[in-house]
């Protein structure tokens, strides 16, 4: 009984020293996935001088490819510009104390999966994109992106997360105006898109969802579930995200290269 009492104690340590071995590991993967991530994930800004004295942040990307294209959010980017002035959407990046400007030309769109393909002229690190294979509920993820466009500062953020479930795309994007016949269509016959147990806020549409394990984007941020109104998505946020799975960029840099 002695003996099996001390088996008992033995095995019991091992698994606590082996939890906080793993915990250990995963806390560091997460610091040295953040450093990497961060010179990866730019705000997405309207520069308008004569509107405003400095450009307004309106969402989030990140860099793919050869370093000169940027993935995002499609009602990010989807405001009309004045022609008559100047007027038009760069990437910003924080670099040591200064921060980075780059112009961007808007490639492509995929308004049916909210995504929008940028280039810019200057590249940057980019990060690599997962296969097209779905990832497991419970997975384990980070998001970087800017919430509350850049208010609490100009610096990445990083939030941490789960997958929750897999589920149809049955709602909205955040600020859709309205619903389009391709909304219909999708509601007829929807996507699958990963549910999040995270925290995002506005600004992190856009966001890359990154696989704390292997460092691949495997999804998009576009949408948060809003429990009353959108101030309560400041103030009493629900930590339910929606994100569009990789498998949709893959198409839209596809489509794009191949022209």
């Amino acid at each position: 009984m002695k003996t099996d009492s001390k088996s008992r104690s033995l095995m019991v340590c091992v698994l606590i020293v082996a939890c906080i071995i793993s915990t250990q590991a995963l806390a560091k993967n997460l610091v040295e996935l953040t450093k990497n991530s961060v010179k990866s994930t730019v705000a997405i800004a309207l520069h308008s001088p004569l509107k405003h004295t400095t450009p307004q942040i309106k969402g989030t990307g990140f860099v793919v490819a050869d370093g000169k294209h940027v993935v995002t959010n499609y009602h990010v980017v989807d405001e009309e510009l004045d022609p008559t002035i100047v007027e038009h959407f760069v990437v910003m990046l924080p670099d040591g104390k200064q921060v980075r400007f780059d112009k961007v030309e808007i490639l492509a769109i995929d308004d049916k999966h909210d995504l929008a393909l940028l280039k810019v002229n200057n590249p940057y690190p980019s990060f690599e994109l997962a296969s097209n294979t779905l990832v497991d509920a419970g997975t384990e993820l980070a998001i970087f992106g800017y919430p509350l466009g850049g208010a609490l500062g100009l610096f990445p953020a990083v939030h941490k997360g789960i997958v929750a479930t897999i589920t149809p795309d049955y709602m909205p994007s955040n600020n859709a105006r309205s619903l389009t016949a391709k909304s219909l269509d999708r509601l007829k016959s929807p996507d699958l898109i990963y549910q999040l147990d995270v925290t995002a806020y506005p600004g992190n549409s856009g966001s890359p969802v990154v696989n704390v394990e292997t460092g691949e984007v495997f999804a998009v941020i576009n949408k948060v579930y809003v429990r009353d109104s959108k101030e309560s998505a400041l103030s009493h946020p629900s930590g339910i995200s929606y994100a569009i799975p990789i498998e949709h960029v893959h198409a839209l840099l596809k489509r794009e290269m191949e022209k």
